[in-house]
């Protein structure tokens, strides 16, 4: 359900029932990722494992709280590419790709209501959509957000003086995830090594994106399904088809945990795409999935320390208003982009629209949809 449920899953578990933090601390831990580019959810947990254990726990965290969905996605895109390999149809997931685009027009919408109350916001907001539907290349991504952030943290007197707290940097971290950053991009180039750039492709957008899996499902789509990827002889295509992404992202709702988990299945189908076995479509998971969840935890580690003189800085609080309506003008852009490859059929769009109002107005969980959608799509 995203970090809004798990917020709350934690505050059941970690504060009510296990008395680890207080609930205070929690609200700070949240308030101080939702600075920060990467999941969430998952950058709170680490921190909360941080805070209580040091870096061990954090670590040890991490690889708890995604390793059941990661596994999942991991088998769900070898078992895809594994179809495919045979011939047999994926029209059994006809259902899940419409509601899939629902999700995703569902996560715009709840980022726009929750961040777009100001009409420099519903400008910026539009700006980004237009900016990513018409300019369809990675880098629009970060100078959208760059651009977005700038623009409202001019408006920086709007907001409330605080008295300014020295820092106390310990720049570790920071030249960690730097390091890695650079590191994999320069052994990517040199290689071509397919592991090593899919590991540097989610280790870039994870360092990028702010405001949690939804906002991820664009910048991935540009990158593995629009982007075409030269292989033998010249020829050039994409990493994953649209119809296998819709499906992977159908499959990750109905899934507990980090959203990110949907790395593990782009990266197990991209090396399925390129005509390598299971052994190297595991590789291609577990490497996918590092780099996306690697970069936030960095990060954390490093503003952990920091947060306490940071928010005393008005520009950097305001500048969160133009990133947060840009992320919703992202996603919407994104959801038209992943609803174009479908056929433009009365059940698609009657599936996306029922899938919205379902998420918007009912109660009932993503878990429950995706299954239903899928034997639908088995029994017809």
């Amino acid at each position: 359900g995203g970090p809004q449920a798990h917020i709350a899953h934690f505050q059941k578990h970690l504060i009510s029932k296990r008395r680890y933090i207080t609930e205070g601390e929690l609200n700070e831990l949240y308030a101080l990722c939702q600075l920060l580019p990467g999941p969430t959810s998952t950058q709170t947990i680490c921190a909360i494992g941080y805070k209580l254990g040091g870096a061990r726990l954090a670590y040890l965290t991490l690889l708890i709280w995604a390793m059941p969905s990661v596994m999942v996605m991991t088998m769900a895109g070898i078992l895809i590419g594994n179809l495919e390999s045979k011939d047999l149809s994926l029209e059994f997931t006809r259902f899940i790709q419409p509601m899939a685009v629902g999700f995703v027009f569902y996560a715009a919408y709840s980022i726009g209501i929750r961040s777009v109350i100001t009409k420099s916001g519903i400008g910026l907001m539009v700006f980004a959509a237009v900016a990513a539907y018409f300019i369809q290349t990675p880098y629009v991504f970060p100078v959208t957000l760059l651009i977005a952030g700038a623009v409202t943290a001019i408006k920086y007197k709007a907001q409330p003086k605080e008295e300014k707290k020295p820092f106390n940097l310990r720049w570790n971290n920071f030249l960690l995830w730097a390091g890695v950053l650079v590191l994999a991009a320069v052994i990517g180039g040199l290689t071509k090594s397919m592991p090593i750039l899919l590991f540097e492709n989610f280790y870039r957008n994870g360092s990028l994106i702010f405001g949690g899996g939804q906002v991820l499902t664009p910048m991935l789509y540009t990158e593995f399904v629009q982007y075409l990827k030269p292989i033998a002889n010249g020829v050039a295509k994409p990493y994953v088809t649209a119809e296998e992404f819709l499906s992977g992202l159908a499959i990750t709702q109905a899934l507990p945990g980090p959203l990110f988990s949907f790395s593990a299945f782009l990266g197990s189908l991209a090396m399925h795409s390129r005509d390598y076995g299971i052994g190297a479509q595991l590789i291609g998971a577990i490497f996918s999935a590092a780099g996306i969840f690697l970069p936030g935890t960095f990060l954390i580690f490093f503003m952990i320390r920091v947060y306490e003189s940071l928010k005393t800085y008005r520009p950097i609080r305001a500048s969160l208003e133009g990133i947060s309506a840009a992320n919703a003008g992202l996603v919407t852009a994104g959801a038209i982009l992943l609803f174009q490859p479908l056929d433009l059929s009365t059940l698609n769009i009657a599936t996306t629209i029922i899938t919205f109002l379902l998420l918007a107005f009912t109660r009932i969980p993503s878990w429950v949809m995706i299954p239903f959608g899928l034997m639908l799509g088995i029994m017809l």
